[in-house]
C-alpha cells in the first residue's frame, strides 16, 4: 500500500478512538464492521513493514465482506448511515440540549462535542470507493472488490425532505458549526429509541423499540365516532401540553378499543406521539417506566390491553399510583390508555359481600367501593357497546369501500350477515375478517 493510504486509514483510526461524547455512534454493527476493516487494514501494514509471512490478506478481505453485508442491510451510504446514528445518539450532550439552553451547558461538554463532530465529519469523508481501493492494495486483488455506493432510499428522502439538518450536515464545510442546530434538533425530536422508534413496548425491564408497528388508520374505525372523537382531542390535549387525562376504553368484545388506541399512533407520530406497549404482567414496572419519560421531549400513551386485577394484586397498586399520583409530580407529557371488557377491573366475588360475623372486616363496603369504583380513577371512561345489526353492517360497508370490493349493497350485506352468523358473531373484528377474506376472494377469483 502507498503512504497516502496508510496515512488516511491511521488517521481514521485515531479519529474513531478520539471520540469523547458520541462513542457510541459507531458501537452497532456497522460501525463495529467498519472499525474492524480498518483494523485488518493497519494489520497487514503492520505485518508487512515488518515483513511478516503470515500476512492475513484473507482476513482482510472478510473484514471487507462482513462491512459490505453490514451496510448493504441498511440500504444506506455510509455518509447516510453516519448522519442518521448521530441524530440519534443517546449521550451527555443531546440528553442535556433537550431542556437546557446551549449557552447554559458546561463549555467543556461544548468543546467536547465540537471536537467529536468534526472527528465524525473525518470519518464521514471516507468513500466506498476508497474502501474497495485500500483492500485491493493490501490484499494485492487483481481488481477491487465491489464499492457500497451512496442508494437514494424511501428512509433517506424522508429525513432530508422534513428535517433540514439531514442535508445540513451532508453540505457544511465545518461540523462543529452545526452545534446550534444540532442542539435544536435533539430539543425537537429527542434521541436514542425514542428518536427511532415509534412504538416501543416494555420488556425484562428495559423499553425495546417495535420496527414494524401496527399502524392502524383511524378513518378505518367506524361506528363508534363518538368514542373516536372524544380520545382524538384528549391527544390533541396531550400534544399541545395541557393536563390530558388518563383513559379507560371499555366494552363488548372486537369493537375496536385496542385498533382505535393503536390507530392514534399513525395519526399523531409524526407529531412527536409515542405509544408504549406495558403487559399486565409488567404494570409493577409502571413508576419505573413513568420516571424514565420525565422531562423527554416526546409526548407517551402507555398502552395496557385487555386490563383486569386480582385481589391483592401488585400490578393494580402499582397502576393506581400512575392513576392518582403520589409525592412525585405526575408528568404531563404521559396518560394511561388501558382497555377492558370489564367495567369494573378488579374481580369481586359474592363472597366479598359484607355479612354479619365476628370475623367480618368492620369497613367491608369501604373495600366493596374501592374495588368497585377503581375504573373512575381513570378521568376518561369510554363505553363501547355491542354492535347491532345496522352498525355491524355500518362498518362492512365503509371496510369494503376503503378496500375497493365491488359488489352490490345486497350482496355485500346478505355474505356480512351469514359471515356473522356462522363465525363471531357481530363487531368491528368480525366484519374487518369479513371484509379481508372477501377481498382476498374476489381478487383470487380476478386472476384466475
Amino acid at each position: 500500500m502507498d503512504t497516502h493510504a496508510i496515512i488516511s486509514f491511521e488517521f481514521l483510526q485515531l479519529q474513531a478512538a478520539s471520540l469523547l461524547i458520541y462513542q457510541s455512534v459507531l458501537t452497532d454493527e456497522v460501525g463495529q464492521a467498519w472499525l474492524n476493516l480498518l483494523r485488518s487494514l493497519r494489520q497487514i501494514d503492520l505485518l508487512q513493514s515488518l515483513r511478516h509471512s503470515e500476512v492475513d490478506e484473507l482476513g482482510c478481505v472478510r473484514a471487507y465482506g462482513n462491512y459490505f453485508r453490514a451496510i448493504a442491510s441498511q440500504n444506506q451510504s455510509w455518509q447516510d448511515y453516519l448522519i442518521s446514528q448521530i441524530l440519534i445518539d443517546d449521550n451527555p450532550f443531546s440528553r442535556q440540549a433537550q431542556n437546557t439552553d446551549l449557552a447554559d451547558l458546561p463549555p467543556s461538554l461544548i468543546a467536547a462535542v465540537q471536537q467529536d463532530l468534526q472527528a465524525l465529519q473525518s470519518l464521514y469523508q471516507c468513500s466506498g470507493t476508497q474502501l474497495s481501493q485500500w483492500v485491493q492494495a493490501a490484499a494485492k486483488l487483481n481488481v477491487p472488490p465491489i464499492a457500497w455506493t451512496e442508494i437514494p432510499t424511501e428512509t433517506t428522502k424522508e429525513i432530508t425532505s422534513d428535517r433540514a439538518i439531514y442535508l445540513k450536515l451532508s453540505q457544511l464545510q465545518n461540523w462543529a458549526d452545526m452545534l446550534p442546530d444540532l442542539a435544536a434538533y435533539y430539543r425537537q425530536y429527542g434521541t436514542g429509541i425514542f428518536a427511532k422508534y415509534k412504538a416501543l413496548r416494555w420488556q425484562s425491564g428495559q423499553l425495546i423499540g417495535i420496527p414494524h408497528a401496527d399502524l392502524v388508520q383511524l378513518q378505518q374505525l367506524v361506528g363508534y365516532e363518538y368514542q373516536r372523537d372524544t380520545l382524538k382531542k384528549n391527544t390533541e390535549f396531550l400534544l399541545a401540553g395541557y393536563p390530558a387525562l388518563h383513559v379507560l376504553l371499555y366494552g363488548s368484545r372486537g369493537s375496536g378499543k385496542s385498533s382505535l388506541v393503536k390507530g392514534l399512533l399513525h395519526e399523531y407520530g409524526d407529531r412527536n406521539l409515542r405509544l408504549i406497549e406495558v403487559a399486565k404482567s409488567d404494570l409493577a414496572d409502571l413508576p419505573q417506566i413513568v420516571e424514565q419519560l420525565r422531562g423527554v421531549p416526546h409526548k407517551f400513551i402507555i398502552f395496557v390491553d385487555d386490563l383486569s386485577f386480582e385481589e391483592d394484586d401488585d400490578a393494580f397498586k402499582a397502576l393506581k399510583v400512575v392513576l392518582e399520583g403520589n409525592l412525585t409530580a405526575r408528568p404531563q407529557n404521559v396518560v394511561v390508555c388501558a382497555t377492558s371488557n370489564r367495567r369494573h377491573l378488579i374481580r369481586e366475588m359474592f363472597g366479598d359481600r359484607p355479612r354479619p360475623s365476628q370475623n367480618e372486616e368492620v369497613g367491608v363496603w369501604d373495600t366493596v367501593q374501592e374495588k368497585l369504583s377503581f375504573s373512575d380513577r381513570f378521568g376518561l371512561t369510554l363505553t363501547f357497546e355491542p354492535a347491532n345489526q345496522d352498525t355491524y353492517l355500518h362498518i362492512v360497508r365503509h371496510l369494503a369501500t376503503l378496500a375497493d370490493i365491488c359488489i352490490s349493497q345486497a350482496d355485500l350485506d346478505d355474505r356480512a350477515l351469514q359471515w356473522a352468523t356462522r363465525h363471531n358473531g357481530r363487531s368491528g373484528r368480525t366484519a374487518r375478517q369479513f371484509v379481508d377474506f372477501l377481498q382476498a376472494e374476489l381478487n383470487l377469483g380476478n386472476r384466475e
